[in-house]
């Protein structure tokens, strides 16, 4: 066996699995990977922005976009802690990245030396990270190193993918030893399991008697890359589609059996399908509280008096919200083709005009509605038209990276995402920043496609030094933000349920409370960043085509109305303050429905 360095095994490890780049930063606990690194430097490439959270929400849209992992580096101490937050984002978001992290060395573990976490535990690192990845390895020796990387690797592939850690102490990293690469971990999407012949008999049964049926779709076909047999399934039956955010685009949304969002902030078309069905076919989504509307019944969905079919690959998701009448553990995609095999066994025939027609009717009576409003030109921008030209703007394959906030519930609510992979959210953890940071790691995953980051004022002032990163790796990502000056999604919410008065959650400047901001496009221009600020909704269409067309880092400084809501159809409650009633549509339920 070859004699290695611990830091020479870990890098010719990432290289064995195809790993192009690691995102991280140095410090005195890691300095000793960079020599590998820079040795290897013809095959796998060191990126470094400033801020070890940037490097975790870059390696997570990486992921989202590829389905292929990459590696993040950090050093001991703070260092590492910054990536506790977006490591939280990739877990519950299903996203996989290996987050390699540096430790004290073991000759002083539990002496306290420089940044040593031992209140409880030598070098406890580990005990910090654990509630936020699918599992933590921490080799204190280089011949530890091969089983460590080994499962920490095909840990983080299999099933429900995830983020791992392997925790490094700085002694491992250059002491050498005797060790043999292990063989690479199976590629992501290489292990499905299937649902048995019983199941899948039983499913289409109940799929044939429902006269409203609908599929629910989440994150679980996006990652199985279920799009074709989706579409193909729908279609064979007849079968309108809901989409969760993180499974936008795995159905396109402009099909006529698309519905879009469901929930609070979701299209009208899709509550009012979700609350009326009789049969909800769940593919790897997990009926959260903002697609469920609280789990409040009548709002978006009526179990149990609706039957539901559940398929996860995650076991702890099948009845944690809502018990199946038939769950099955199972892989999206080849469930669907386990389906489609047995319509074509069954001469299966499609679902009911009267439903499609009452769909029909419903996408009519919300386009009423809301269209008027994607026509109006107004000063600041209207959020609708925003979301328009945007889409008129941006071809199929651009990929959206979306920032948490009141710009993200406009774009759940009416972003048409035409192709899978195409839409990045953090949506289960909301983590602010990810989308101005993961935007670079997007543009990385496709390089030969548009990247915009829509991300609000507040998230971007928590990561502004991405753009020095876009400029020192010369990454062309476009960030339009969305500036609508303070924390306006929780600013609603204090206006809603707190007694209609503001405190904290604007910015403001002085004792008159004038609207402040910094100047982000002089902001982006000091960064070497080319940038326009955008006040009138005529001028935005126009300015995001040159800087798309741009190809360099360009920055979109977008002055948009707070005033403007986007229009409930479901509800959102945090107990103990009361929920609001739809603006639009009202809470329908059966007859043997329980209220609360």
């Amino acid at each position: 066996m070859p004699r290695m360095k611990g830091a020479e095994l870990i890098v010719e490890y990432l290289i064995e699995n195809d790993i192009p780049y690691v995102f991280g930063i140095c410090g005195h606990g890691n300095v000793g990977m960079l020599d590998p690194l820079y040795a290897a430097r013809d095959r796998i490439t060191l990126i470094s922005p400033r801020h070890e959270q940037v490097a975790a929400h870059m390696a997570d849209a990486y992921f989202r976009v590829r389905h292929k992992p990459v590696a993040t580096l950090t050093s001991c101490g703070p260092g590492s802690c910054n990536i506790v937050m977006p490591l939280a984002c990739a877990l519950t978001d299903s996203s996989a990245l290996l987050a390699i992290t540096a430790n004290v060395p073991t000759q002083q573990f539990n002496r306290s030396p420089f940044q040593e976490i031992n209140r409880h535990f030598q070098a406890d690192f580990v005990n910090i990270v654990r509630p936020v990845v699918k599992r933590s390895f921490q080799p204190t020796r280089v011949d530890m190193l091969p089983l460590a990387l080994r499962q920490a690797m095909t840990a983080m592939l299999s099933g429900r993918p995830g983020p791992v850690n392997v925790d490094v102490p700085f002694n491992v990293f250059q002491e050498e030893d005797e060790v043999e690469l292990p063989p690479p971990a199976p590629p992501f999407g290489a292990q499905r399991s299937g649902a048995s012949p019983e199941q899948i008999s039983r499913a289409l049964d109940m799929m044939v008697a429902a006269r409203r049926p609908v599929l629910f779709i989440g994150h679980g076909v996006t990652l199985s890359e279920a799009g074709r047999e989706l579409t193909e399934f729908a279609h064979k039956l007849g079968v309108p589609v809901i989409s969760s955010p993180n499974g936008m685009g795995a159905f396109d949304m402009t099909d006529p059996l698309s519905l879009g969002f469901i929930g609070r902030n979701g299209a009208f078309p899709a509550n009012e399908a979700g609350r009326r069905a009789d049969l909800v076919i769940a593919l790897g989504a997990r009926f959260d509280d903002r697609s469920a509307s609280s789990w409040l019944p009548g709002f978006s969905w009526n179990f149990p008096q609706t039957k539901l079919i559940h398929v996860d690959v995650d076991p702890d998701e099948l009845g944690r919200n809502y018990p199946p009448d038939l769950g099955v553990l199972a892989d999206a995609r080849t469930f669907l083709r386990q389906l489609l095999a047995e319509c074509e066994r069954r001469d299966v025939k499609k679902a009911t005009r009267e439903w499609l027609a009452d769909i029909a009717k419903w996408r009519g009576e919300w386009d009423k509605f809301v269209q008027p409003n994607f026509d109006l030109h107004t000063s600041p921008l209207r959020p609708e038209r925003v979301v328009a030209d945007c889409r008129a703007v941006l071809p199929d394959d651009a990929i959206l990276c979306c920032d948490v906030g009141v710009s993200h519930n406009w774009y759940m609510q009416f972003w048409q995402a035409r192709q899978p992979q195409c839409m990045l959210n953090s949506w289960g953890f909301s983590g602010m920043g990810f989308g101005a940071a993961g935007a670079l790691g997007a543009k990385l995953a496709a390089p030969d496609r548009p990247v915009v980051a829509v991300t609000g004022d507040g998230c971007f002032s928590m990561v502004p030094h991405v753009l020095c990163t876009a400029v020192e790796y010369n990454i062309p990502v476009v960030w339009v933000i969305w500036n609508n000056f303070g924390w306006v999604s929780i600013r609603d919410i204090q206006l809603g349920l707190f007694g209609g008065r503001e405190h904290g959650t604007m910015f403001h400047q002085g004792a008159n409370k004038k609207p402040y901001n910094p100047d982000f496009a002089a902001w982006a221009k000091a960064s070497g960043v080319e940038a326009l600020t955008v006040t009138r909704s005529q001028d935005f269409r126009g300015a995001l085509e040159h800087a798309v067309k741009a190809e360099r880092p360009y920055l979109l400084d977008v002055h948009v109305d707070a005033e403007v809501r986007p229009p409930s159809t479901g509800a959102w409650q945090l107990p103990p303050t009361p929920y609001k009633e739809p603006v639009f549509g009202q809470r329908f339920l059966p007859d043997s429905a329980p209220m609360k």
